[in-house]
């Protein structure tokens, strides 16, 4: 695999897919969409942030498409998008850290309440919030490395 860091330009075209760590768009494609998908097939109650988590994860995985498609066609050359490239990952890090938080405390909430009230439907829910706070943290650690070599990337160019 060959890297980015000996500060030449960002990566543009079919090199997008073979530098680290622009390889990891497509990572962060899947399992954001997994979150998301995860996340609207079960029941959100009211009181329930679980909205915040739809928000990021679609946030998230809009940004990383336009990011993708940005640095495909090769609009990602001028000296400012290094910068950005290191700002959106680590803000995408960022969010993700918070909506995962809040995944997992609804899901131990569920959890404690599903000991009560213990029927199918509501354990089909259950696992399907677990599927997707594990998801959400693989998310988190895929846009940090993204961040953090993105950031390398930057200091050396």
């Amino acid at each position: 695999m060959a890297s980015t860091t000996s500060g030449d330009i960002l990566p543009s075209g079919g090199r997008v897919f073979m530098t680290f760590p622009d390889i990891f768009f497509i990572p962060e494609f899947v399992f954001g969409g997994l979150v998301w998908i995860l996340v609207a097939s079960t029941r959100v109650d009211a009181p329930n942030p679980l909205g915040w988590v739809m928000f990021v994860s679609v946030f998230c995985f809009v940004g990383t498409t336009l990011w993708f498609f940005i640095f495909i066609c090769g609009g990602n050359q001028s000296s400012v998008w290094p910068s950005l490239d290191v700002g959106f990952h680590f803000l995408a890090a960022v969010f993700y850290l918070s909506a995962g938080v809040d995944l997992a405390y609804i899901t131990f909430i569920y959890g404690e309440a599903l000991k009560v009230l213990s029927s199918d439907a509501a354990l089909k829910i259950y696992r399907l919030d677990i599927a997707a706070v594990v998801m959400c943290y693989v998310a988190i650690l895929l846009y940090f490395i993204h961040a953090i070599f993105s950031a390398i990337r930057w200091k050396r160019s």
